[in-house]
């Protein structure tokens, strides 16, 4: 999206102090991150844990043409870069966002999803099903707080027709408030499950949090919701959006029928519709896969895409980096790679599909999982289900698999010993970062 850097500057002037300094610049999009930044961006530098305004230099390297300030601009940058002068830029991103989103044409639709597991994956899937015939933006990669909801707006063409925004939660109202940025019309709510759980006392809490997505739905809209989750179904009350559910519940608007798995774990099913079935191919493995699949199916059914158009983006669909991808390493065994994130309910996922891969012998490298009310009793469960697979595993940085932990270094080398036939699953949360694991042992 392009505007100028006096527009945007009035803009925020109604929500505190802003004052432009330096030339009324035209600004393609918005980025936070110096190092992904393209020509004719603003930059906007956020404090946290480090301050992005030591990077100002490293955008305008990189071609930005605007920044906003939580500082006063810098004297020397006047001539070279215009710079939006705010008190707090990480508010001033969000109110740049809900601005932008009103100069989008009235009937661009946003699409939020949001749930403890298969958001993301979710997310690729819909974009993959209707953008044949819809021009379309998603989140990209886990874009899914409130520094990345608002740059995916700002980053949007005018004309879009649909907005994909990912909606992720670590506390009560946060999900409200990506809502009254992206203003959905369509809401997708894929599982409550054990993540996040400390933050919000237990899978209730969970619940309660993700449901501010149908909540906010107006009546006109759509709450696309799991039929085979209690606690997601139970959303209905919540909301006074039409419901359209999916899954494998026979009472689901859009059914998951003769699900199987191919040789690669690759799911095939076909989907009963209120428009008819369709049969669907995945390319991705897994068989929660094809429940994130109907979840998009649902989402063009709402949307009006055809069917066909939706079999053919879902047979071409890929998936974010560290999602559930499924890579044949040089020794010929194949890596499942999910390393992203990870909670009980996605871990328990990722050992069944880990089971359906290869003829040989099954390992996960697994490590911590984060931010869980009863840690000691969550990883236990998942040593368990490991073992009732006959799944190796092991435990980077952490016993509570109940298991000797072992150094990244020594991980890697238990991958490379697999051979053809075998199959390895990494996984973790994000503190465990192990896609150093997998980095190094796809790298030639």
């Amino acid at each position: 999206m392009r505007w100028r850097a006096q527009d945007l500057a009035r803009a925020l002037a109604e929500h505190g102090p802003c004052r432009l300094v330096g030339a009324d610049v035209e600004i393609d999009g918005a980025s936070f991150d110096s190092r992904s930044l393209t020509a004719g961006q603003m930059f906007v530098p956020l404090v946290a844990e480090r301050d992005g305004h030591d990077f100002v230099d490293d955008a305008i390297a990189r071609g930005a043409v605007a920044y906003l300030s939580s500082r006063p601009a810098r004297a020397d940058l006047i001539d070279r870069i215009a710079c939006i002068e705010v008190a707090h830029t990480a508010e001033a991103l969000m109110d740049a966002a809900r601005w932008a989103r009103t100069r989008l044409p009235a009937g661009t639709m946003a699409v939020g999803i949001t749930g403890s597991v298969g958001k993301t994956t979710t997310k690729d899937l819909v974009a993959a099903a209707i953008s044949s015939t819809k021009r379309t933006v998603a989140s990209e990669r886990s874009y899914n707080n409130e520094q990345g909801l608002p740059v995916t707006i700002l980053n949007a063409p005018i004309d879009t027709e649909v907005l994909v925004l990912e909606m992720g939660m670590r506390g009560f109202g946060q999900i409200d408030l990506l809502c009254r940025i992206g203003r959905p019309a369509i809401g997708v709510v894929t599982r409550v499950g054990e993540a996040h759980t400390s933050l919000v006392g237990g899978l209730d809490g969970v619940a309660r949090a993700k449901g501010e997505l149908v909540e906010a739905l107006p009546s006109f809209g759509v709450a696309i919701l799991n039929a085979d989750d209690e606690r997601v179904i139970a959303m209905r009350s919540r909301t006074s959006a039409r419901v359209l559910s999916y899954g494998e519940s026979s009472t689901s608007d859009i059914r998951i029928d003769d699900l199987s798995l191919d040789q690669h774990g690759r799911a095939r099913f076909t989907a009963r519709t209120p428009d008819g079935p369709i049969d669907v191919h995945l390319a991705i493995p897994g068989r929660h896969s094809a429940s994130n699949a109907a979840a998009a199916i649902a989402v063009g059914v709402a949307l009006g895409v055809p069917l066909a158009a939706m079999t053919d983006g879902l047979a071409a669909a890929r998936v974010s980096a560290h999602r559930s991808n499924a890579v044949t390493l040089a020794s010929g065994a194949t890596l499942l790679d999910d390393c992203y994130n990870a909670n009980p309910t996605s871990m328990h996922a990722a050992l069944d599909t880990l089971a359906a891969l290869g003829s040989g012998r099954r390992l996960a490298v697994l490590g911590l999982m984060a931010e869980l009310d009863d840690p000691a009793e969550a990883h236990s469960r998942i040593a368990r289900r490991a073992h009732e697979l006959g799944i190796e595993m092991v435990a980077v940085g952490t016993d509570l698999y109940g298991v000797d932990p072992v150094d990244v270094a020594s991980a890697i080398d238990r991958i490379r010993a697999l051979g053809a036939g075998d199959a390895a699953l990494v996984k973790a949360s994000r503190v465990a970062a192990l896609e150093r694991v997998v980095d190094a042992v796809t790298s030639p």
